[in-house]
């Protein structure tokens, strides 16, 4: 799944378009590299999305085309 749709299913960014624009931003990295909106997500990578001074740091636990609200925050595992 690309990244940017990836964002948007799991929750962690609010819309698609938002996404593409931290991607475009270089605001997002995946596995330690700045990451396109069109990378492919895998289960394991660890996404880092910058905004402002918050950090959020994720790992992929599950790549899924749709998911509930309560399905949606069993996608990945915050990391500190």
């Amino acid at each position: 799944m690309r990244l940017d749709k990836y964002l948007k299913v799991s929750r962690l960014v609010k819309r698609r378009t938002v996404a593409n624009e931290l991607c475009d931003a270089k605001h997002v990295e995946v596995n330690g590299k700045v990451a396109r909106a069109s990378l492919e997500v895998k289960v394991g990578d660890i996404i880092e999305i910058r905004t402002g001074s918050n950090v959020i740091k994720a790992r992929v636990l599950a790549v899924s085309e749709h998911a509930t609200k309560e399905s949606a925050a069993l996608m990945y595992e915050l990391i500190k």
